[in-house]
């Protein structure tokens, strides 16, 4: 009997190991399936805390509904009952020390109209005539591997970049627009400019995608993401899963591997899935010939921090659902999400919760990552006082480090990638690598990059 050995047990590995069961169920295949998460808890940075009638997520805070298998799998697992869609609203940017609403008609800060630009109140009548230019100037220079921040400036100006797209870029992306490319963010860009000789014009043509993506278009579950955790581990019923016990080192000996765990136990195995952070698939591997590789794969970090109210979720601004922040403001954080007002399940009466950011792009991040859980809490708390006028003390505080956790797909991620899994192909056979260090952040990337993997491997073991 072959044995097939996942380590990791966030939603990549269990993703993984979900579709390949299904396809050992239906072949009949006579295999052993064992999953090692360090953690006594599966889910990774998939992972809800309750408190007082809230809801908190320590990491991602919703799934995307419009990615390739993420309906899919919920619906597989029958669990569509308990699906949650988000409220929609507004979306501010903070400078100057104000509110400014996002135009409606913008994608990442991106105008899909020319109504859309003129109605922007962060950018001036001189940054929307620079703007302009981007209707006139054909593409000449740039490709999917260029800078999106040097392409988005050449083409729509220094000002409107900075102001309105930057901010939401930047925070979905964790990095410098500058040090990030096009295929590794929005890839469709170019295309829009060189089919329609537009960015602008490039989003009003497919105008339709877009406005039905806004709507609705993130999922969450009634008792938080951590229902979906648990749910796939109920199913796993042919799957040995061990928790609680960290994994010190994987070697190839033959044909086979020999997976060594800290409580001393050692797994002989026919194929490994390392669904892992990169530096611990690097620590595991202990392989100085794919260091080079290893080390191109860069990471930000961030601290959220969860304030909870006793005070009516109303006191928000009508319509709102968060804001980012843009240079010359006077709070700390990158971005704050009204959590109770997008998330209505996440405070079952009503009250408000709110969630900042504060990523290492934040010019304060070294003094902000010394901080005590104390210290953070007042920071945060200072931030809503200034630019949401609450002054109450919260009831409920929570604190997340990811430090250095936070994949950064930058310019030297592709070239990276291609070279170690040409490497891995060659030197470490039936041994895969997964999860978003590699193959694209969010869960419905992980969940996508899971099933690929678990019928891939079901395909060599028929």
């Amino acid at each position: 009997m072959k044995t097939v050995v996942v380590l990791g047990g966030g939603i990549t590995g269990l993703c993984t190991m979900h579709y390949l069961q299904r396809q050992v169920q239906e072949k009949n295949l006579e295999v052993k399936l064992v999953l090692v998460e360090k953690n006594t808890y599966l889910g990774g940075k998939i992972h809800s805390a309750y408190e007082q009638g809230f809801i908190m997520e320590t990491g991602a805070d919703s799934i995307v509904a419009r990615h390739k298998g993420v309906v899919e799998l919920v619906e597989e697992l029958n669990f569509e009952q308990n699906l949650v869609y988000n409220e929609t609203g507004i979306s501010y940017i903070y400078t100057n020390n104000e509110l400014h609403a996002i135009p409606a008609d913008s994608t990442f800060g991106i105008p899909m109209s020319l109504q859309s630009l003129e109605e922007s109140t962060l950018v001036s009548e001189e940054g929307k005539k620079e703007a302009l230019k981007d209707l006139t100037m054909p593409n000449e220079r740039f490709t999917k591997e260029s800078s999106i921040g040097e392409f988005l400036t050449y083409y729509l100006g220094e000002e409107l970049v900075q102001n309105q797209i930057a901010p939401v870029l930047a925070g979905v992306y964790s990095g410098d627009l500058n040090q990030l490319s096009i295929a590794s963010t929005l890839p469709y860009l170019i295309d829009y400019k060189n089919d329609y000789g537009s960015i602008i014009k490039g989003f009003d043509a497919n105008r339709e995608q877009f406005v039905k993506a806004a709507n609705k278009k993130f999922i969450s579950f009634k008792n938080g993401l951590s229902s979906l955790i648990d749910r796939l581990e109920e199913t796993l019923t042919d799957v040995e899963i061990i928790k609680g016990i960290a994994t010190t080192s994987v070697k190839k000996q033959e044909n086979q591997y020999s997976v060594t765990l800290a409580n001393g136990k050692m797994i002989e195995a026919n194929h490994v899935v390392l669904a892992l952070p990169n530096e611990s698939v690097q620590s595991l591997l202990q392989d100085e010939s794919l260091n080079y590789y290893f080390e191109q794969f860069n990471t930000a970090s961030a601290i959220t921090i969860y304030l909870g109210f006793d005070v009516p979720d109303n006191r928000l601004p009508a319509d709102g659902t968060g804001y980012i922040v843009s240079h010359n403001s006077d709070v700390i954080c990158n971005a704050a999400t009204w959590t109770s007002r997008k998330w209505k399940h996440t405070s079952a009466e009503g009250k408000l919760l709110v969630r900042l950011f504060y990523k290492s792009i934040n010019p304060e991040y070294e003094r902000l990552r010394m901080m005590t859980d104390e210290e953070l809490a007042a920071v945060a708390l200072e931030d809503v006082r200034k630019s949401l006028g609450i002054e109450e003390r919260p009831t409920v505080v929570g604190v997340t480090k990811w430090i250095d956790q936070m994949p950064k797909y930058d310019l030297a991620h592709r070239e990276a990638l291609q070279g170690l899994l040409q490497d891995l192909e060659k030197n470490y056979p039936n041994l895969s690598i997964a999860g978003c260090s590699y193959f694209g952040v969010g869960i419905g990337a992980c969940i996508q990059n899971g099933k690929k993997i678990g019928e891939e491997l079901a395909g060599k073991l028929s």
